[in-house]
C-alpha cells in the first residue's frame, strides 16, 4: 500500500512539473499553496488568489475568488501559466477553466502531516524550488520529533478539537487535525467517528480533558463560554479550553503545522 501511495505521489509530481515547469504566472485558489509560495520566496509569480489567501497588500495580487466561487473572466484576463485549485472548487468550475484552455493543477485537501509535506514539495518542484522545499520539510520533521520527545510520559489526555459551531463539527481520524492530537500525545474523543458532525451531548459524554476551538471570531469566544458553563466537564474544571488560530490549524504549511502543534502541546501540559 505504501509503495502504491509513493508511486502515486511521484506520478503527481511529474504531472505537475510537466504541466507547469514554466509557471511564471500563477493563480492560486488554495490558501496553503499561496502560503507555500511565500515561504519559498516565490510570491512574485502570483498574479491571482482568493480572498482567503494571506498575501501582502504591497504585492498587489488580484483577488479572483472567494472560498468556492471564481470570477473566471478575471482569471482569463490575468493570462496565467497555471491555475492551482483544490477540492473546495466545484469540479464543473475546474472543467470550465480547462475547456477555456487554462492549465489547472488540482490539489486535494491534505489528510495528514505527511500529505502536507508532500504537497509542499510538489509546489516547490512547480517553481523550481524542490531542493529548498525538501530542506524545509526535513527541518520541520526534525522539529516535530523533538516536540514529541519532550511530551510528558504517562499523560494521554482526551482531546476534542472543534472546527465549526453551527453545526458542531470536530476533528476525526484520517485528517491532519487528528495528527495534531496524536502527535501531542492525546486521544481523540471522536476516534470512533468517520464524519465530523456531532452533538454537544456526544462531546459531554466523552468528557474531554482538553477542548481546542478553531478561531471563528466572536463565535469562538461564545463557544468557549458555553463549554466553560458545563461545570462537570473535565476540561471546564481544569480550565483547559483554548481558542486556536485558524490560519495555523486549518490550512497549514509544514512550518505552520509544527508551530500550531508546539502551541497546543504547551497549552495541554
Amino acid at each position: 500500500m505504501k509503495r502504491i501511495y509513493s508511486l502515486f505521489l511521484i506520478l503527481l509530481v511529474c504531472q505537475i512539473y510537466g504541466q507547469a515547469q514554466d509557471a511564471k504566472r500563477i493563480v492560486s485558489l488554495v490558501p496553503w499553496v499561496t502560503k507555500s509560495l511565500y515561504v519559498m520566496g516565490e510570491q512574485s509569480r502570483l498574479v491571482g488568489c482568493t480572498s482567503f489567501c494571506p498575501v501582502e497588500a504591497a504585492d498587489k495580487i488580484e483577488v479572483v475568488a472567494n472560498a468556492m466561487n471564481i470570477n473566471i473572466e478575471k482569471v482569463l484576463l490575468l493570462k496565467p501559466d497555471v491555475v492551482i485549485a483544490s477540492s473546495l472548487i466545484k469540479p464543473e468550475t475546474i472543467d470550465n477553466l480547462r475547456k477555456l484552455g487554462l492549465k489547472v493543477v488540482y490539489q486535494a485537501y491534505p489528510k495528514s502531516f505527511e500529505e502536507i509535506c508532500a504537497y509542499f514539495i510538489q509546489i516547490g518542484e512547480l517553481v523550481g524550488q524542490g531542493a529548498k522545499a525538501k530542506e524545509v520539510v526535513d527541518q520541520q520533521k526534525s522539529r516535530l520529533e523533538k516536540l514529541k520527545a519532550g511530551i510528558p510520559s504517562g499523560k494521554n489526555p482526551n482531546v476534542f478539537i472543534q472546527i465549526g459551531a453551527k453545526p458542531l463539527f470536530c476533528a476525526v481520524p484520517d485528517t491532519f487535525m487528528d495528527d495534531f492530537i496524536r502527535f501531542s500525545g492525546g486521544k481523540n474523543v471522536a476516534a470512533e467517528l468517520k464524519l465530523g458532525s456531532v452533538t454537544r451531548e456526544y462531546v459531554l459524554k466523552q468528557n474531554p480533558d482538553v477542548v481546542f476551538i478553531v478561531t471563528m471570531g466572536i463565535v469562538a469566544q461564545e463557544e468557549k463560554d458555553i463549554w466553560l458553563s458545563y461545570s462537570a466537564l473535565s476540561a471546564s474544571k481544569s480550565k483547559k479550553i483554548f481558542i486556536l488560530d485558524a490560519d495555523k490549524t486549518c490550512s497549514p504549511t509544514p512550518i505552520l503545522f509544527v508551530d500550531a502543534l508546539e502551541e497546543m502541546i504547551k497549552l495541554m501540559y
